[in-house]
């Protein structure tokens, strides 16, 4: 293994472990990290890295909300033995969860759409749309501002409302947008808690991204591809990395929505997006 190709592969793992949890768009800042910094490995390993690691930051949900997420629990009978039963709320909350996750398969249809989009023209597009949603982030919070939220806790949100959430992902299709960014602000609107609408998207991301990475790892293996010795290296260090920063992500954004809005984000967004278009128009004048 290559002393730089493992310094990039951790800032990899970096990136993936604070962008995918911030609504700020991880695929956008990858595309942009892989136009200045490219790995030298091959291009099917590279896009398939590029999702598996995603399985790393899915661990690390697992684990700060474990106790919410996992169906069994025990009950203490009347004759004061243990007994192991379902949880109903908990199952409540995956069925949701499944519901609002049935949009994103149209996502895959829309993901191919923007396959053959040249480098220079899927920049424009990451850039445009950290600036759109940058605006909408800003525009929405300042909406909200002073207006009680109708939904407070998951426990609270319906099927309905958890579908029309889950509709939202479909538009993340568009490199740039951000999976959570846009589910966030479909929850926002929708009158949830930015505390809730954090949590919801921590959760829908669990059956959506173990479902594209295992996906791309099928899709690597059925084309013929192998790993080599080097190969797995960077894989468990892109993986290592991108849990660890996961976790510290997860936890900072929880804490951080509790007393601030999302509008800081927004304008993050902006900022990089004027970078970028910049960057992209100065070689043409």
């Amino acid at each position: 293994m290559e002393f730089i190709e493992i310094l990039k592969i951790i800032l990899v793992g970096i990136i993936e472990g604070i962008t995918e949890w911030l609504p700020v768009s991880s695929t956008g800042h990858m595309i942009l990290f892989d136009s200045f910094f490219p790995l030298k490995q091959r291009e099917a390993f590279v896009d398939m890295f590029e999702y598996v690691i995603q399985l790393a930051a899915i661990l690390a949900v697992v684990v700060v909300f474990w106790k919410q997420l996992f169906p069994l629990g025990t009950e203490v009978q009347e004759n004061g033995e243990r007994k192991t039963v379902w949880k109903k709320d908990t199952l409540t909350l995956w069925l949701k969860v499944v519901l609002a996750c049935v949009p994103a398969l149209l996502a895959l249809v829309a993901d191919k759409l923007f396959e053959k989009l040249s480098p220079t023209q899927e920049t424009v597009v990451v850039a445009a749309m950290l600036i759109l949603y940058g605006i909408i982030f800003i525009v929405v919070e300042s909406f909200n501002k002073g207006k009680d939220t109708k939904i407070s806790e998951i426990s609270a949100l319906s099927y309905k409302t958890a579908f029309f959430i889950g509709c939202f992902q479909v538009l993340a299709a568009i490199p740039g947008t951000s999976r959570s960014g846009v589910t966030i602000i479909g929850a926002l609107l929708l009158g949830v808690s930015r505390t809730a609408a954090a949590e919801f998207t921590f959760f829908l991301a669990i059956p959506t991204m173990v479902g594209a990475s295992g996906y791309k790892l099928l899709q690597f293996f059925m084309d013929g591809n192998g790993f080599t010795g080097a190969e797995i290296g960077y894989l468990l260090i892109g993986c290592a990395v991108a849990f660890a920063v996961s976790l510290l992500c997860i936890k900072f954004l929880m804490r951080f929505v509790k007393k601030h809005d999302f509008k800081p984000f927004g304008i993050y967004r902006i900022i990089l997006g004027v970078v970028v278009l910049t960057a992209v128009v100065i070689p043409y004048l």
